[in-house]
């Protein structure tokens, strides 16, 4: 779903509609990878620059992992991930031969993808031929063409996509078809599907006043609660409080849609809503999202940096986070206060970006899906329930 914390996931499987989404066609399940080979071989030549092709492998990987991500088809009914049809998606052939060159580039980077700076999801990387039908997104043709000029595929994707660019590389693998949780959530549940629910209320409550707004806590309580009846009244859903399937895909339905997350001119996810961007002074006896964001940063770098400790990523800035702060001023070089400015911030998110595709590791996939819940251990990277920072 297009949560503002679930980190994109590239998926073991991705299920094809051999047709357009409403014609009476066979769904395929194939493995993604074999999926991307696919359409890379059928979408554009293996004689072409190996720039240029690795430059439309990023697009046709993302443009996939976005459908994924926005759940596109899913919460509009359906019973699959993307469609067979580039008057919709992309081309696949089921059953044709794959270039033997494009498979071992596939095989490469198949876990790799493009988002926008400061965005969580995969770019809607469309394309077109370049010849017979142009758009706003990557031309096949132009493609090779710049790599005959000598681009390479970076600069081929930021010609058509823009300098704002940045490649993710091993993203996580998951088995997990659907962000649905499989269950309703209910009142009095806790964790990560709460605050996407949460999330998506407020985001929707911009366009429909009646549904008021809450807090993005991670906690299914009364406010909460209220909300959820309030969007189903006023989307003629069963008034129960609970997010079961039909309030979950209408909820992702709308989401993706005010936020045009399925678009290249997307509004984009950032983390829970916010950006890393500074915000302000944190100091002792602070609380809040900055806090959360900075605590998050500093138990990354302890990872990489045994001089900065661990801690609790709840919020509130204690005396472990103010010394956690104190050794990662001591390691930069910089003036020990154990106060946040806006030069310690940055230099804390440069040190945080510099070691940003490691984030992407297994041992991290669930990290930014508990940053609200205050959940990870002093100490290694397990997180629990219930740990506090004092």
């Amino acid at each position: 779903m297009a949560d503002t914390g679930v980190t994109p996931y590239v998926p073991e499987y991705i299920t094809v509609h051999l047709g357009p989404p409403d014609s009476i066609a066979e769904n395929v399940t194939v493995s993604f990878p074999d999926y991307i080979k696919n359409v890379a071989s059928s979408e554009i030549y293996p004689t072409w620059s190996e720039s240029a092709i690795i430059a439309n492998i990023y697009a046709q990987i993302s443009f996939a992992l976005n459908r994924i991500y926005t759940e596109f088809y899913p919460s509009r009914g359906y019973d699959f991930n993307i469609t067979s049809s580039t008057a919709y998606d992309q081309k696949f052939i089921q059953g044709r031969n794959i270039f033997e060159n494009i498979s071992e580039i596939v095989d490469e980077m198949f876990n790799s993808y493009i988002r926008r700076v400061g965005f969580i999801e995969p770019l809607a990387a469309k394309y077109c031929n370049g010849t017979t039908v142009t758009c706003s997104g990557l031309s096949q043709w132009g493609s090779e063409q710049l790599a005959q000029q000598g681009y390479n595929s970076i600069e081929i994707l930021k010609y058509y996509y823009g300098d704002d660019i940045e490649i993710v590389s091993n993203a996580p693998i998951s088995e997990i078809t659907s962000l649905y949780p499989g269950y309703p959530i209910i009142p009095g549940d806790r964790g990560n599907e709460v605050a996407v629910i949460q999330t998506a209320l407020n985001e929707i409550s911009t366009n429909y006043p009646a549904i008021p707004r809450v807090s993005v806590d991670g906690i299914f309580g009364e406010n909460t609660e209220n909300a959820v009846r309030s969007f189903q009244r006023v989307f003629g859903l069963t008034p129960d409080g609970i997010v079961g399937l039909a309030t979950w895909y209408k909820l992702v339905y709308l989401y993706v849609g005010i936020r045009r997350l399925a678009e290249l001119n997307s509004r984009g996810q950032q983390l829970y809503g916010e950006s890393f961007e500074y915000t302000g002074t944190v100091k002792l006896g602070d609380r809040g999202l900055k806090v959360t964001i900075a605590q998050y940063m500093l138990s990354v770098l302890a990872e990489f940096y045994n001089t900065i400790p661990f801690v609790t990523i709840d919020g509130i800035f204690g005396r472990n986070s103010e010394i956690a702060v104190e050794e990662f001023q001591r390691t930069f070089g910089l003036p020990v206060t154990g106060v946040i400015t806006a030069g310690v911030w940055n230099k804390m998110y440069d040190a945080f970006m510099g070691i940003d595709d490691t984030l992407t590791d297994r041992r991290y996939s669930n990290e930014l899906n508990n940053l609200l819940k205050g959940n990870s251990q002093k100490g290694t990277t397990n997180l629990r329930k219930g740990d506090t920072d004092f």
